[in-house]
């Protein structure tokens, strides 16, 4: 079948054989296939859907376009995490070194951000020095020496998925989970995991908006990891205010160091220690839930976490006196602050307004080919549920000047809502699927 003929055949709502699909991902990642084809391909997947077998072969295509590692010479079950994106979400930086220091190997593929969410990647490269584009090999070595690396996505690692995630980016269609759960189940599938962790997002600032979507899209990668031979695990939790403080790489980068010595703030602790304690269970190193959290937490109290970490970064070639020296790491002069014009109780954070307005000063991408300013950002200084009074600060925006104040400015105007009446704040944590 030509091009055109599969994406008419998909438009129609047509079963497409798995020959099919794998051909024409196959085509597409050796340039035989246009990107407007490709375009109208994924619009007509978003509207029409794909049934299980379609995916099956979807999440095979881009997971055999390239390099699939094997890690079975590394001693230890490997567990991995995935976060479906969020605002100052910032988790896998004290999560892998903890679960590594409590004896489980974590190998991990990040991604970059673009839109209003965030990339592990670019917090970690706000580290002077550290060095995200490392080859298979020192992966591979890195993990076995010393428990955890976090890389970004290599050429040679599902090639098809870094193509084709760049054009959803820009076509609207990243929203939808056969894409979804194709994109991020053949990069984890490729780094040859045994075991993967799902954070799966939902609220205002994750793609998810409500909790039976997340439910959807958690089942559904679920369901693909089973059909692979891997155990998956997935926790849908609330994105409806940023997470922790601070939103911004170099920002984010010291709230996960304050984390990692025993501190930070409560939900980036929960967080960390929950999503730990099931790689845990799934690395064989903690019998239950409970007592994974237990471990997690005190690898993260007495010190073991950070050391960890700073090992992680010390091979990575990044400054570790960056991690104690927080001066250190990237900032700005300018900050502005930002004060309530009423009193009364906080109602609602919109962590895709925050997310934006933190885009607006450089601290994220529109276009793959933007450049990130690491050290620009927000602090958030209240939480949902705060009573606040009329003129106090409630968000400090780290500026350049006028670059970009102005529209983060606009973005912040929509962003927190005051209410009379007190508001209980949300749960982090909704449903688990396994």
């Amino acid at each position: 079948m030509r091009a055109y003929d599969i994406i008419m055949a998909k438009r129609e709502g047509r079963e497409l054989s798995a020959k099919t699909i794998k051909k024409f991902i196959a085509d597409y990642t050796h340039g035989e296939v246009a990107d407007y084809q490709m375009s109208a391909f994924a619009m007509a997947v978003f509207f029409r859907g794909m049934n299980s077998a379609e995916l099956a072969a979807l999440v095979d295509a881009m997971l055999y376009s390239g390099e699939v590692l094997d890690l079975s010479a590394i001693e230890g079950i490997k567990v991995d995490k995935h976060s479906t994106g969020g605002v100052g979400d910032k988790i896998s930086l004290p999560l892998a070194p903890a679960v590594a220091a409590c004896g489980v190997p974590v190998p991990m593929i990040a991604g970059r951000g673009l839109g209003h969410t965030g990339g592990t990647i670019d917090k970690l490269e706000s580290i002077p020095g550290f060095n995200t584009s490392i080859s298979s090999a020192d992966f591979q070595r890195q993990v076995a020496a010393i428990g955890a690396c976090i890389m970004g996505q290599t050429t040679s690692i599902a090639p098809a998925d870094k193509k084709f995630y760049a054009l959803r980016d820009v076509t609207a269609t990243v929203d939808c989970i056969p894409l979804i759960s194709a994109s991020i189940m053949s990069k984890k599938l490729a780094e040859g995991i045994d075991a993967l962790v799902l954070d799966v997002k939902f609220g205002d600032g994750a793609f998810m908006k409500t909790a039976a979507q997340a439910r959807e899209l958690a089942e559904t990668m679920v369901g693909i990891g089973q059909r692979m031979g891997k155990e998956v695990v997935a926790r849908l939790t609330n994105m409806n205010q940023p997470l922790g403080r601070m939103v911004g790489n170099a920002l984010e980068v010291k709230e996960s160091i304050e984390t990692l010595k025993g501190a930070g703030p409560s939900d980036i602790r929960a967080l960390t220690v929950e999503l730990g304690a099931e790689m845990l269970v799934l690395g064989q190193q903690a019998t239950d839930v409970d007592s994974g959290r237990s471990k997690i937490e005190n690898a993260l109290d007495d010190g073991s976490a950070f050391s960890v970490f700073e090992k992680m970064v010390e091979a990575q070639g990044g400054d570790v006196k960056s991690l104690s020296d927080l001066a250190l790491l990237p900032h700005v002069e300018s900050v502005y602050t930002v004060e309530a014009s009423q009193a009364g109780h906080i109602s609602g954070l919109h962590a895709e307004s925050f997310g934006k307005a933190a885009l607006s000063l450089g601290a994220g991408r529109v276009r793959s080919a933007d450049l990130v300013d690491p050290a620009v950002g927000l602090e958030v200084l209240v939480e949902v549920g705060d009573p606040i009074e009329k003129g106090q600060p409630i968000c400090r925006v780290y500026h350049r000047g006028e670059k970009g104040l102005e529209a983060c400015l606009q973005q912040l105007n929509d962003a927190v809502n005051v209410s009379h009446s007190p508001v209980v704040k949300e749960e982090l944590f909704g449903q688990r699927i396994a």
